[in-house]
């Protein structure tokens, strides 16, 4: 074979994953667009908490927001289209990870200020990114009993970000919960089930969109959108170096700051992993270690321009589910808009008016997706003469319990607090240990498992079992006999 029929081979294997597809620029960037209106409520809560925190003033948070959309729309383009050695090249969406606002806001409170944030997240990231191809060869330990636990307790962990959506994000105002933010977020959830159903192939695509606009067309007459603050402050304006002082280094925050560095890196992981399953596409140690490395490159110059660690955003790999758009260039598209937005503080105004009721009608269908693909996951698993159903009981279950209780670790020591606090990293730590101590070190395990993986799968009444005669199969959804012939079943009626 000559050489260059090799390399011609070798081009088309690479274009011939789902995730390469390249749609028109109008289908990419409305699809974009979908994933920044998908994300935006989560990206912009992290500057303003840490902003408050810190006292800052109003414009102030303004630039600290504009900041964390332009880093998210780079780190998104480095993730997505990718260099040597950085971005795994599938359809994740980066923004500022929410894993590390409690730690950023106790290091402000503390009298660090921001700065200390800055510098800690610098040099943690810096470590996370040396520590990154050790990191990344954990990728044998997360066979579908893992990863379709975490995707699971990905969905879930989200809901409660739907439900306060829903509710009008803000617990201290008086509409909190109101019979119109939930019903606005009724009617947005009816909208994108309707277009689901009735409309083509591409306004199904594009639900989440639509309906997110329509929700928003109603909410304005109903004085439930305000759109009064677009027109106030800068027009555009670029994230200055700095612009809120140079970092500073105190080697208390570096700790408290590496240990959500890891946490996030293991939700990064969870994420690259689920939406490769999502996508159908391959993913292994040095696709994982390309898409951590972009994540901690993101993550040490986001400080630069004020902004702070950078992760992939859960809720988007449930739009990617939802819509059955697999292309990395969709996501890319949306990594440009997150930097127009970033420089057009205007832009970025206008998407904050959309109502947190209209995303919460959103959030139920694509992070319940991000859940029902981790069950589909599951599905694939077997659990006959092994322990993989207890595997998947307690990590679950470990997942949901800063879910359920989020005060449940608060007298642990804030290292433990800061991982386990995390559904996402509690279920994932719990998957990796059970599946190494039931899968891999198989000494001292039971020749007969548990009752939960002992049990069996279905029960056949005898008296069926009984009419069989020899010869007798089941064939195309037939019971047919020895010479062929169909066997007529008769439908037992029911009592109630």
């Amino acid at each position: 074979m000559s050489r260059t029929t090799k390399v011609s081979r070798s081009r088309r294997a690479a274009t011939d994953r789902p995730e390469d597809e390249r749609m028109s620029i109008g289908a990419s960037f409305g699809y974009g667009l979908q994933h920044v209106l998908t994300m935006y409520g989560g990206i912009i809560a992290v500057p303003l908490i840490v902003g408050q925190a810190a006292g800052m003033n109003t414009a102030d948070i303004g630039l600290l927001i504009a900041a964390c959309l332009f880093m998210g729309g780079l780190a998104t383009l480095l993730q997505t289209v990718g260099v040597p050695f950085f971005g795994s090249q599938l359809p994740l969406v980066q923004g500022v990870s929410f894993a590390g606002v409690a730690t950023m806001v106790a290091i402000v409170k503390g009298g660090g200020g921001i700065q200390s944030v800055f510098g800690a997240v610098i040099v943690s990231s810096v470590v996370g990114l040396l520590i990154t191809p050790i990191f990344s060869k954990i990728i044998k330990f997360f066979p579908p009993v893992v990863t379709g636990t975490v995707i699971t307790v990905i969905g879930l962990s989200l809901m409660p970000v739907a439900a306060n959506w829903a509710m009008g994000g803000n617990a201290k105002a008086p509409n909190y919960g109101s019979v119109a933010n939930i019903g606005l977020t009724a009617l947005t959830l009816a909208i994108v089930l309707l277009l689901s159903k009735l409309g083509s192939a591409t306004i199904s695509r594009l639900s989440i969109l639509l309906a997110i606009v329509i929700g928003t067309l109603v909410a304005i007459p109903l004085g439930m959108a305000d759109f009064s603050k677009v027109g106030v402050g800068d027009i555009a304006a670029f994230p200055v170096p700095f612009h809120l002082g140079l970092p500073t280094f105190n080697i208390a925050a570096i700790v408290s700051m590496f240990i959500v560095v890891l946490v996030i890196m293991v939700e990064t992981s969870a994420d690259i992993l689920a939406v490769g399953e999502i996508v159908g596409t391959k993913v292994d140690s040095k696709r994982l270690g390309n898409g951590l490395r972009a994540d901690m490159a993101a993550s040490a110059v986001a400080p630069i321009f004020g902004s702070f660690t950078q992760s992939a955003f859960a809720q988007n790999v449930g739009l990617v589910a939802v819509t059955g758009i697999k292309s990395r260039f969709v996501v890319a598209a949306g990594g440009v808009i997150l930097v127009i937005l970033g420089l057009l503080p205007v832009m970025g105004r206008v998407v904050a008016a959309v109502p947190l009721s209209v995303l919460g009608g959103a959030g139920i269908v694509l992070f319940g997706t991000v859940a029902a693909s981790g069950i589909r996951t599951l599905s694939t698993v077997s659990y006959k003469n092994n322990m993989n159903l207890i595997i998947v009981a307690t990590a679950i279950g470990a997942g949901i319990i800063p879910i359920a209780a989020p005060t449940f670790y608060n007298k642990f020591p804030d290292w433990f607090a800061t991982i386990f606090h995390s559904g996402i990293s509690s279920a994932a730590i719990m998957a990796i240990l059970l599946n190494l101590l039931f899968n891999h070190l198989k000494a001292g395990n039971s020749q007969n498992p548990s009752v939960f993986s002992a049990a069996a799968d279905r029960l056949v009444p005898a008296e069926v079992v009984e009419a069989l005669e020899h010869g007798d199969r089941w064939e195309d959804g037939k019971l047919l006999d020895v010479n062929g012939v169909q066997v007529p079943i008769r439908q037992v009626e029911s009592d109630h």
